[in-house]
């Protein structure tokens, strides 16, 4: 059997002394799309910052593994390196960088290219802020600063587009979103993925209606920080009929 792209092995975390994540399993391989669905206070957006080595999150035990090696103590510059993205919940205003200056830099690291040609870097950023629907003078904007909800998760959308990613941790892409958002948003998911159909899709949300437009192919349930239920798309629409006390 081929080796999974990422792996989460008995994974405990803790923040503040406080353990969140009590032993999660998860495995990904490559083209996959999982949903990781769970209540306030469940512990995804903890499992998303340990995924990507945030120093303010302690894992205590358990391992992370990337194409079979541990990276458990990467750092997260490494780790991003290496092809890991995440797309934040909340992303963070940037003064005095330009979008498409950010975006050259963060390729350039990404493909151990000291000095990215400005010209292709802009024309290729270009091309996907019309792919997803982005006003194409967001590019010289400073990164999210004054952007809206909406805008701030397209920017994110569009930062996975440029780096090209093996896999794609997003952490509530769809949170804040109205519904013509939410769907620009998804369809710029499914867009990346039809560019490079090898990325794997760590999804992390609340609710069911981002699932119908990305379409999962295995569904976990994080409550109390364990996974205590998986299985296909159903499980999805389960949660959305009974709750998530179905499962407490």
């Amino acid at each position: 059997m081929a080796t999974p792209l990422f792996e989460i092995r008995n994974l405990h975390a803790s923040v503040e002394g406080v353990e969140i994540l009590k032993g999660v399993d998860l495995v990904v391989h490559e083209g996959d799309v999982h949903a990781l669905m769970g209540p306030n206070g469940s512990g995804k957006s903890t499992l998303a910052n340990a995924l990507l080595g945030n120093s303010e999150y302690q894992v205590t035990s358990g391992s992370i593994l990337f194409r079979g090696e541990d990276i458990t103590g990467w750092p997260t510059d490494v780790r991003a390196k290496a092809g890991i993205f995440l797309a934040f919940q909340y992303p963070e205003e940037v003064a005095g960088v330009p979008v498409i200056q950010f975006l050259r830099q963060a390729m350039g690291a990404r493909k151990g290219i000291e000095d990215m040609s400005v010209l292709e870097t802009r024309m290729a950023i270009l091309e996907w802020m019309k792919r997803l629907e982005m006003d194409p003078s967001f590019g010289d904007r400073y990164l999210n600063e004054g952007f809206s909800g909406g805008e701030k998760k397209r920017n994110e959308i569009l930062q996975m587009a440029m780096l090209e990613p093996d896999l794609a941790v997003l952490d509530e892409t769809d949170s804040g979103l109205d519904i013509d958002a939410l769907r620009i948003v998804a369809r710029g998911v499914n867009e990346v993925r039809a560019a490079r159909p090898q990325m794997g899709v760590l999804l992390i949300t609340h609710y069911q209606r981002i699932l119908q437009a990305l379409q999962p192919d295995v569904v976990h349930i994080l409550i109390d920080g364990r996974v205590v239920d998986r299985g296909g798309p159903d499980l999805a629409e389960r949660l959305e009929r009974e709750g998530y006390d179905a499962w407490r």
